[in-house]
């Protein structure tokens, strides 16, 4: 060691350990400024070395720290690579020794600084002689996060297995250690891609640990299925929508800043959000007045299973007001409001029609001059609302379904939620979640402008607000005559889909696209846009134990169209709770018919 690195080992000092139990929650905020919940409360319970059995033990320290028994408690490799990252703007994480780990949980910050780094490298030298391995193996499992806002191997066993952790065998065990790699890329439920790296880890770990002769070959052979965790469960201050509200605005906290579930676990955080609580509570109460209205599960088996998803955003800042992710957050973990894999049907046909008017406009070969009838009305306007499927075949194939996608993905809807495009992509079997698709709409309704969806106004940290949540600002996605011109087609679709009272009751034009009785895709949608809430609903069917989503038919009876008569009853009773206080601040504007006398694909650049 040199001389300066031998001062500052003899003069740091080893402080005290974090106070876990004085950690402060994370509490989020209505748009109102009121507090919505108080989440994250340290999940943290020590249990003592003899408590973990061996197998555990030694799948920590093949995957995390071979050596850990022979070494001096740090790895010099390790923080030099981490320091020149710190120097680039990288990554830090990785060739930490499980003392520097320890170190890291139970003295210091998550901060990623070169500073905290050479106190790390320090402490953990004097950590390592000061105390038995026996000493620092049992602070690591009891300090470390595994997700699901545990904190240490005892509240990991019961987050993940419902059992506490002497009784954890050596294939769970070895899918805990994994977690230790990152819970925010590793834990299973979170999506497919999640859980396919957590099969690929928990693998890797079972066979270092033959390579590193703590399990023998014949025992690794024991081990061949992947140990499923349970379903997350949410505390139940996070019942109702709360849940879902929660984590619609966490994926936006990781989206938008370095901020991970670990450091969001870990508290003090006010996060400030766009929910509206009226609204929430008002899109919740219709759809459970449809639930109750018209859905009978013990009378009828087509209408088991039935999940609905709903989101409610602002068109003129891209304000999300409002989700209905399911019916309580507490029993149904996944999202319903902002979950892929639900297939758009009628509704995507939209894009259809704009990417047809843009081509043509454009001097593409597109001829959507036809007319029904002589009345000027476009061919593909009538069967926009009529939900026919045809027309939009042929049209995605005259266009380009390159044209479509890159339409569709211009407006809002993200490119993953894509379908293949094979010819049925044009009738909707792309997968784009709620929240996507009422953001998507108000394009339409703002004439070809549009805002990125955002769920989060302020965070702060200690009194201090965060970089990187300022409000998105428009863009122009799309030229403004062909925004209009779609527009006014779905507001035919509005006219016919709404009881014409209840339309000029609400004084305004609805912007509206919904699946029909000529969809036959495995689910019901209904969007409806006003100048002030742009609101997607869908119902579909899904069990946990089958991967595809179940058919609708007969779903309330054999009169409801698949279930597609239900989404614009929801929207309906939630447009109608909402509007009275809403509607005298936006002024009334229509959107006119195309001129009889010039063809829909007139619209210029």
């Amino acid at each position: 060691m040199t001389t300066v690195g031998s001062v500052i080992y003899t003069f740091i000092e080893v402080p005290d350990e974090h106070d876990v139990a004085r950690r402060q929650a994370t509490v989020y905020y209505w748009a109102d400024g009121s507090r919505m919940v108080s989440v994250g409360d340290v999940n943290r319970q020590s249990v003592t070395l003899d408590q973990i059995p061996k197998s555990v033990q030694h799948a920590v320290i093949a995957a995390e720290n071979e050596s850990f028994y022979t070494d001096f408690g740090i790895s010099l490799m390790g923080i030099g690579r981490a320091v020149v990252n710190i120097f680039k703007g990288g990554e830090t994480q990785g060739g930490s020794t499980i003392t520097q780990q320890y170190v890291k949980n139970t003295y210091l910050s998550q901060d990623q600084t070169v500073t905290r780094k050479v106190k790390e490298l320090f402490l953990s030298l004097k950590i390592s002689k000061q105390r038995s391995k026996a000493e620092i193996l049992q602070g690591y499992l009891n300090t470390s996060w595994f997700g699901r806002d545990s904190y240490g191997i005892q509240a990991a066993a019961q987050a993940y297995y419902g059992i506490p952790a002497k009784e954890l065998n050596p294939s769970q065990g070895a899918l805990l250690a994994a977690l230790l790699k990152g819970a925010d890329t590793l834990e299973p439920s979170l999506s497919p891609a999640h859980h396919r790296r957590a099969v690929e880890r928990w693998s890797w770990i079972l066979d270092r640990e033959v390579e590193t002769g703590v399990m023998s070959a014949a025992e690794r052979a024991k081990y061949t299925v992947f140990p499923e965790p349970k379903e997350p469960v949410k505390p139940t201050s996070q019942a109702g929508q709360i849940g879902y509200l929660v984590d619609i605005a966490n994926k936006y906290l990781r989206s938008h800043s370095s901020l991970t579930d670990q450091e969001l676990a870990s508290g003090g955080f006010r996060v400030y959000t766009t929910f509206e609580k009226d609204k929430v509570t008002a899109l919740a109460n219709a759809v459970e007045k449809v639930r109750s209205d018209s859905l009978d599960p013990e009378a009828r088996e087509a209408d088991r299973h039935v999940e609905v998803g709903a989101a409610s955003v602002r068109p003129k800042d891209g304000a999300i007001v409002a989700v209905y992710g399911g019916e309580d957050a507490v029993k149904r973990f996944s999202n319903n409001a902002d979950t892929s894999g639900v297939p758009a049907g009628s509704a995507f046909k939209p894009f259809v029609y704009a990417a047809a008017l843009d081509r043509s406009a454009n001097g593409g070969p597109v001829v959507l001059a036809d007319t029904v009838d002589g009345s000027g009305v476009p061919a593909l306007v009538k069967s926009l609302v009529d939900s026919e499927n045809i027309p939009f075949v042929e049209a995605g194939a005259e266009i380009g379904l390159e044209k479509v996608r890159d339409t569709a993905v211009a407006s809002g809807l993200r490119k993953e939620s894509m379908a293949r495009l094979e010819p049925t992509f044009a009738i909707g079997t792309s997968t784009p979640s709620a929240v996507r698709l009422a953001s998507a709409y108000t394009t339409f309704v703002n004439s070809g402008t549009r805002t990125e969806p955002y769920s989060v106004t302020k965070v702060e940290w200690d009194g201090v607000a965060l970089a990187g949540f300022d409000r998105p600002r428009a863009q122009r996605v799309m030229d403004a005559k062909v925004a209009t011109e779609v527009g006014w087609a779905l507001q035919q679709v509005g006219s016919a889909s709404l009881a014409p009272t209840r339309d000029q009751w609400f004084g305004r034009p609805v912007w509206a696209g919904r699946t029909g009785v000529n969809d036959r895709m495995k689910s019901a949608w209904f969007i409806g846009a006003t100048q002030e809430l742009s609101t997607s609903v869908t119902m579909f069917r899904t069990r946990p134990d089958i991967p595809q989503l179940l058919p609708m038919n007969g779903v309330g009876g054999e009169e409801s169209e698949r279930g597609s008569v239900f989404p614009p009853r929801i929207w309906t009773d939630y447009q109608l709770a909402v509007a009275p206080t809403s509607l005298d601040r936006v002024p009334s504007v229509s959107v006119p018919a195309p001129a009889a006398s010039a063809p829909a694909a007139t619209a210029g650049p």
